[in-house]
């Protein structure tokens, strides 16, 4: 556990937020810089296989151990931090052996509070990483990376725990949905795999939304305003009022559990042109169906009232619950599970509200459910890791390679 600290530091010093709006891939720089890293860092540890591919997909492989056969398995984390708060210049703050009360970032005159953020009131006696309130942090997805390396680290260095080949990889621009796309499944190797991108200790996760994107594009009519009677037709005013009519109960705020929604993720225009961008997730693929057919039905109303200007929508499918391609291979939830209260961790299954590769890629032929890091607060400012969770992860890592050993005798 020696390096595990030291290596999250090291990666999160490097900026890898993702860009959506480039093409390429990875989308940024920066992820370029931590992938020839971490492949730099792989060679050195002396792992097989280490490739450093085109577009930044990082993979490498621990071989098997024992002279019988053992399911490859995987682990995979991503690279890039999410557009939604800096990541540039990470000053991470170190709390030793946490007490309770609120905790100062730095200079910023943000603090965490256990009012807010009530999950602090669990962590007492730990140790925990934050930001100094003007970054995220990065533990979304690096405390996932520097888990995984430090497991496979811990069984190379440790012979005498046996395991089959343990296939690891790191996905550039997760966070902007596309961590999956040129994932090469068949040259990885593993059986199955799991994502280590979850959040507090003990989460395993095999259900995600299924998700779709939608943008609301407002036509409107753009004339002189002194003399706009009866010629104007404000953008503006057409997006406000289809956003009314969007159910104000349905939205990440008001929701929770199994619960699906709509979220205005942006909003921009003019009189001429207003767009909204929006996210629409349900766990259920009819529930999807019904929330895309909510939308279009919204706006052809809202354009049957319109003498002139129109709203035009354009709906993207996403990705899929995985559940359907997990849930026909119990082992893999029971190894994991099993795993955890090896290591006195109490499993806490619950449904994913969001999506990581492991959708992507278990429909791709590589089931992979998810699992935790001890992140909490993911996307913001307020992001923190717990170092014992973190520790805890390791620990969970290493013994489903075990338990995965043991099992095939």
């Amino acid at each position: 556990m020696d390096n595990l600290v030291e290596r999250f530091l090291r990666y999160v010093s490097v900026d890898t937020q993702s860009n959506g709006a480039n093409a390429q891939c990875p989308s940024t720089e920066g992820q370029a810089v931590l992938a020839k890293q971490i492949e730099a860092e792989l060679l050195e540890l002396g792992f097989s296989d280490v490739i450093l591919d085109s577009n930044g997909y990082v993979s490498a492989r621990l071989p098997s151990n024992v002279d019988y056969d053992v399911p490859a398995i995987g682990f995979i984390a991503h690279m890039d931090t999410a557009p939604d708060a800096s990541g540039k210049d990470i000053k991470p703050q170190i709390i030793t052996d946490y007490q309770g009360g609120e905790i100062v970032l730095g200079d910023s005159g943000e603090v965490l509070t256990p009012a807010q953020y009530p999950d602090l009131n669990h962590l007492h006696g730990q140790s925990l990483i934050t930001t100094d309130g003007t970054t995220l942090l990065g533990a979304d997805n690096k405390a996932g990376i520097a888990e995984i390396i430090t497991a496979v680290v811990y069984l190379k260095d440790n012979p005498h725990i046996p395991h089959g080949d343990i296939c690891i990889g790191f996905t550039p621009d997760e966070e902007i949905g596309r961590g999956a796309n040129l994932f090469d499944v068949e040259r990885f190797g593993a059986k199955w795999a799991y994502t280590i991108d979850g959040g507090p200790v003990g989460e395993l996760e095999y259900e995600n939304f299924n998700a779709a994107s939608a943008t609301v594009i407002c036509h409107g009519v753009n004339v002189h305003p002194g003399t706009a009677k009866d010629k104007m037709v404000n953008a503006i005013n057409m997006a406000a009022q289809f956003q009314l009519v969007m159910p104000s109960e349905e939205t990440p705020e008001c929701t929770s559990g199994y619960e699906g929604f709509y979220h205005l993720n942006s909003i921009s225009g003019s009189v001429a042109k207003a767009e909204l961008s929006y996210i629409i997730r349900d766990f259920d693929k009819d529930g999807l169906a019904s929330r895309k057919a909510f939308m279009q039905s919204a706006v052809a109303e809202l354009n049957n009232q319109l003498d002139k200007g129109q709203i035009e929508l354009q709906i993207t499918d996403s990705y899929n619950n995985m559940r359907e391609m997990v849930e026909p291979h119990p082992h893999i939830i029971e190894l994991a599970k099993q795993a955890m209260i090896d290591c006195d961790v109490e499993p806490n299954i619950k449904p994913i509200r969001g999506g990581t590769d492991g959708a992507r890629l278990s429909f791709m032929g590589l089931p992979c459910p998810n699992i935790f890091t001890g992140g909490y607060n993911f996307h913001g400012i307020h992001e923190f890791v717990s170092i014992d969770g973190m520790q805890q992860a390791v620990k969970v890592i290493v013994k489903i390679a075990e338990n995965a050993a043991q099992n095939a005798k």
